[in-house]
């Protein structure tokens, strides 16, 4: 009987090695309640979309850090305070911009008003004269046979070949129309292009034309920061057609593109790791805080909140920090929430190339975009699979941790090169894995509402929130408490 007493409790003993294994301490302070509280706050009407380079992002970022500070995360940006400011530049089409077209069997002159009657897809500080060569219909066009050097070349837009089933269609349609039709005409020295809506064109416009007005965003020395030197791309109404097509209008525009600086900042905190050996050494956290602010009103709401995307994560880290400030690990722990992420990855560009901690002392990244929707039970980790895959150390880590937690079912689709979203390129973890760190991408996976008014934190799926904090806390708790940092793959190379 003594022999069975000691043997269960010897049983009992390893199931609760086991059990501590399988939750690290900490986990309980992951709280729904306060993912929920956090998030109803961030994505309040009060930061008005929180568009990166406004004022708005600018309330944000600073709620962010009182956040930080109410928490116990130590400063780690500049000056000894938790924000990192950085310089974004905007280019954008002036005002006084002029474009008219001329025909010349009529002579009449027809002053186009910028954004109704013609929109401008990609900017140009130029001065044309010269007359309009229609094509015909994009689908229809041999580029072989055409001549179109020192040209301006007009075409109508077709929906052939362009794939319709991806997000924000709306937002991507005009993209696609130009890289697929209008890009090789300007390879061939088109000196503008002028595209003629279709129906699919028309019904985006008031979606497309906001992400015109608001022109390109850059750091310095970005490639977006020049822009004298682009074709001018323009869109023009279907009715546009009757004109052009006789080839007897000319195109006089006068484009001016206005160059000015915007403010944007990352909000950057951290708590020292125990070992002597290991805190010199840096896990980081990565969400960003940027949304995309007053736009186009869906069902009378034109603030885009950005609950899902992509305050879900930043709430996530919130708690995950609450977690490590009271159970600190091994290996110090530095939290990014980066701004500017919706204008191309401003923040973690910046950060990672102006690290307020050694960047070879980074161990590796994990990264969130979107962690709030969908089922329950299913996710997603990006940067699982060759060539996205950077580190076969730390996806086990995070494998691991879903195994020991949340058994989330697994989509690998999104992290396959064939995915028509390449969202491995769209995120805050690429900077850091161009620069051969460590990195992943949790997320929830995309939905209806991404980049809408409804994504607001009344549609945020808070028991899922919570499942998603808790497999980034265990990932993290993972690769902070390794006695070896996990390593990069030999041979890492990303397909562009």
């Amino acid at each position: 009987m003594k022999k069975t007493i000691i043997t269960a409790f010897v049983v009992l003993s390893q199931l609760g090695l086991m059990a501590q294994k399988s939750n690290p301490p900490g986990l309980d302070l992951i709280k729904e309640s306060d993912l929920k509280k956090d998030l109803y706050e961030f994505a309040d009407p009060h930061f008005k979309g929180r568009s990166a380079g406004t004022i708005d992002e600018l309330k944000a970022s600073m709620w962010l850090a009182e956040k930080y500070r109410s928490i116990g995360l130590l400063p780690a940006g500049d000056d000894g305070t938790y924000l990192q400011f950085f310089t974004m530049w905007r280019n954008r089409i002036a005002d006084n911009s002029s474009i008219h077209l001329f025909d010349t069997k009529t002579t009449s002159d027809s002053k186009l008003e910028l954004w109704k009657d013609v929109s401008v897809a990609q900017m140009a500080n130029k001065q044309i004269n010269a007359p309009i060569v229609y094509i015909g219909d994009a689908a229809n066009i041999d580029t072989n046979n055409i001549d179109v050097k020192n040209k301006v070349i007009a075409f109508n837009a077709s929906s052939n070949g362009i794939n319709l089933n991806v997000s924000l269609p709306t937002w991507r349609y005009s993209r696609s129309i130009l890289a697929k039709y209008g890009m090789p005409l300007i390879r061939k020295g088109a000196i503008a292009i002028v595209i003629i809506a279709d129906d699919i064109a028309e019904k985006a416009w008031d979606d497309a034309n906001e992400n015109f007005k608001r022109g390109s965003y850059d750091i310095e020395g970005g490639p977006n920061t020049q822009v004298n030197t682009t074709v001018p791309v323009l869109w023009l109404h279907k009715n546009a057609k009757v004109g052009l097509e006789k080839n007897l209008v000319y195109l006089s525009a006068n484009l001016i593109v206005e160059k000015y600086p915007y403010p944007s900042v990352n909000i950057v905190g951290k708590i020292n790791g125990t070992d002597p050996n290991l805190k010199s050494e840096y896990l980081l956290y990565s969400g960003h805080q940027d949304a995309h602010g007053i736009r186009n009103a869906i069902n009378n709401d034109s603030t885009y909140y950005g609950a899902d995307d992509n305050g879900s994560v930043d709430v996530a880290m919130l708690a995950n920090a609450r977690a490590f400030v009271k159970n600190p690990a091994k290996r110090s722990i530095i939290f990014v929430i980066q701004g500017a992420e919706e204008r191309g990855l401003l923040g973690s560009r910046y950060y990672s190339s102006h690290p307020t901690v050694p960047i070879n002392k980074i161990v590796a990244v994990l990264n969130g975009d979107m962690i709030g929707r969908n089922n329950i039970d299913s996710a997603a980790v990006l940067g699982s699979q060759a060539p996205h895959r950077n580190s076969s150390d730390l996806i086990k880590m995070a494998m691991e941790a879903n195994n020991e937690g949340p058994k989330f079912k697994l989509d690998t689709t999104y992290d396959k090169v064939t995915h028509v979203e390449g969202w491995y390129f769209r995120s805050d973890h690429l900077p850091y894995a161009r620069l051969g760190i460590p990195a992943i991408m949790y997320t929830s996976l995309l939905h209806d509402d991404y980049h809408t008014p409804l994504d607001n934190a009344e549609n945020i799926n808070y028991p899922k929130l919570k499942k998603m904090a808790d497999w980034m806390y265990r990932t993290g708790y993972k690769v902070a408490n390794a006695p070896i940092r996990p390593a990069t793959d030999k041979g890492f190379k990303l397909e562009r």
